[in-house]
C-alpha cells in the first residue's frame, strides 16, 4: 500500500483592515479574499480595530506570506496603513505591498509616489484585478500589463495600467465571513447585526461624491435569489437579528428588492434590515413593496438630503426635489420606517439663504417623526468629486501627501474656508438645539 501524494501546500494571502471609529465588517477584504482560489491560497485577515497590537497579530504570517494587502480609506484610516505598511516592510523588504480602496482609486499614481513601501495600488472593483495581481506574484511575472491597478516595476518605473470594465457581481464567489469573527463584531456592536453588501458601484452623478469618478456612473447587482441564498446561509451559520446592506444605492432596482423581500417573508426567518434610498426611489416604490419591505423587516433607511434649498440641490446634481424627500419621510412614516436624512452645509460659495433652507429642511423632518435624525455635515473637498475639481481649478488646495490626507477628516472637524464665522455659528446653534432665535424661511 503506497502513501497517498502530499498536496501542495497553499500559498498565503494576508490582508490587512487599518484602524478606525465604526466597526463594519471589512466587506471589502472580504471580497477580495473570497474571490481567490481556496485550494491555492491561504487568506489571512487582520482587522487593526479588534487588535491590541496588530503587528503582533501580523507578525506570525508575513515570514510565508506572498503579498500583504491593506485596504485604505481616506482620512485618519491612512495613518494606521502608513504605520503598519512601513514597519512590515522593516521586517520583510521584499513584500509585495498592495493598497486598494477609495483613496488608492483616486490616486493611484500619488500613493506610490509618495509612499515607497508601497508597491501596487488597486482601481475600483478589485476582486478580478486583486486575484490577477496574486497569480502574477505566484508566477514571478511583472505586473505591467495588469489591468485595473498602478504598479511600481522592479526597475522603479511606475505604470497605470488600464482600467478593468466593471464586472457582474454574480460570477464572484460568494463571501466567507469565516475569514473573520463574526462574534467579535457582534460583541463590538452590542447587537447581532451582519453587514452585507448586494451591488457596486452608483448610476448617479452627485457633483460632491467620489462614487462617479471610481465607478464611472455604473451598477452591478446581485440577483434576489442570490440575495436570498447567501442569506439563508448565513444566518444558519451565524443567526443574526439584523442586516445592515451597506450598498451605496441600494433601491436602484425596484424589482430586485420587492423580490428579496418576498423571499424573506417566505423563508420564515426573523430578522430586520436597514439600507440606503433616494428620495426619488421612494416617491416611485409602489405601495405594494413598501408594505413587503415592511413585513419582510425594513427598521430603517438612510435617505441623503444634502440640501433644502433647490438651487443647491441643482448645483450639486443631486437629481431630486426637496418635496420628493418629505413625500418619501411620509411614506416612511406611514410604515413605522425609521429613517437618517443628512444635509451637507458650506459648499463652496452657498448663501446664507441656501444654508437656512436646509436647516428648516432637517427641523420640518424632525417634527415628522421621532424615529427621524437629520445629521449637518460640513461640505468637506471629498476628491474625485466634481466639487472639488471646480475649487482646485479656483485654487483651492487639496492635501498633497498621504500624512496631510490622513488628517482630513469628511465627518468631523471644522468646514472649509466657505464658511463664515457667523454661518458656522447659524449651524452649531442648530446642531445643539438651540437654533430658536434664527430666522429661517418657511418651506411649503
Amino acid at each position: 500500500m503506497t502513501d497517498a501524494p502530499t498536496p501542495p501546500s497553499r500559498l498565503k494571502v494576508v490582508l490587512y483592515n487599518p484602524k478606525a471609529v465604526f466597526f463594519t465588517m471589512p466587506l471589502a477584504l472580504l471580497a477580495i479574499g473570497s474571490a481567490l482560489d481556496p485550494e491555492k491560497y491561504e487568506v489571512v485577515i487582520v482587522d487593526g480595530r479588534l487588535e491590541p497590537d496588530p503587528l503582533a497579530a501580523l507578525e506570525p504570517h508575513l515570514h510565508d506570506a506572498l503579498c500583504l494587502g491593506v485596504t485604505v480609506l481616506t482620512g485618519a484610516p491612512i495613518s494606521d496603513a502608513l504605520a503598519v505598511t512601513r514597519a512590515v516592510k522593516r521586517r520583510r523588504p521584499n513584500l509585495p505591498v498592495v493598497w486598494g480602496g477609495w483613496h488608492p482609486s483616486m490616486f493611484a499614481h500619488a500613493c506610490l509616489d509618495d509612499e515607497p513601501a508601497v508597491d501596487v495600488t488597486v482601481q475600483g472593483q478589485g476582486e478580478d484585478t486583486f486575484a490577477e495581481i496574486v497569480e502574477r506574484l505566484a508566477g514571478g511575472r511583472t505586473l505591467e500589463g495588469c489591468a485595473g491597478c498602478t504598479a511600481r516595476l522592479t526597475d522603479g518605473r511606475i505604470v497605470q495600467n488600464p482600467a478593468r470594465p466593471l464586472q457582474p457581481v454574480e460570477r464572484f464567489r460568494a463571501h466567507d465571513y469565516r475569514l473573520i469573527s463574526v462574534p467579535r463584531y457582534y460583541e463590538l456592536k452590542e447587537r447581532r447585526q451582519l453587514d452585507f453588501i448586494t451591488s457596486q458601484g452608483c448610476n448617479f452623478r452627485c457633483a460632491f461624491c467620489s462614487d462617479p469618478f471610481v465607478y464611472g456612473r455604473k451598477w452591478v447587482g446581485l440577483d434576489p435569489g442570490l440575495i436570498g441564498l447567501r442569506l439563508g446561509e448565513l444566518w444558519e451559520r451565524y443567526r443574526f437579528d439584523d442586516v445592515n446592506f451597506q450598498d451605496e444605492t441600494f433601491f436602484t432596482r425596484r424589482e430586485r428588492v420587492q423580490a428579496m423581500a418576498d423571499g424573506i417573508v417566505e423563508s420564515g426567518r426573523k430578522f430586520t434590515w436597514a439600507a440606503t434610498m433616494r428620495a426619488d426611489q421612494g416617491v416611485r416604490l409602489p405601495e405594494e413593496t413598501w408594505v413587503r419591505c415592511k413585513q419582510s423587516g425594513l427598521r430603517r433607511l438612510l435617505v441623503g438630503v444634502e440640501s433644502g434649498a433647490p438651487e443647491m440641490l441643482k448645483r450639486i446634481r443631486k437629481d431630486i426635489r426637496i418635496e420628493q424627500v418629505f413625500e418619501t419621510a411620509s411614506r416612511m412614516r406611514e410604515h413605522g420606517i425609521a429613517g437618517n436624512f443628512p444635509f451637507i452645509v458650506g459648499f463652496p460659495d452657498e448663501s446664507d439663504e441656501s444654508v437656512a433652507a436646509s436647516l428648516e429642511a432637517a427641523r420640518r423632518l424632525q417634527s415628522m417623526s421621532p424615529a427621524f435624525t437629520t445629521p449637518v455635515f460640513y461640505f468637506k473637498p471629498y476628491p474625485g468629486s466634481e466639487i472639488v475639481s471646480d475649487a482646485v481649478a479656483r485654487g483651492y488646495r487639496l492635501p498633497d501627501t498621504l500624512e496631510a490626507w490622513s488628517t482630513f477628516d469628511f465627518v468631523e472637524g471644522l468646514p472649509g474656508p466657505w464658511v463664515s464665522r457667523e454661518k458656522y455659528a447659524r449651524v452649531e446653534a442648530f446642531k445643539q438645539g438651540s437654533s430658536h432665535d434664527v430666522t429661517e424661511p418657511q418651506l411649503s
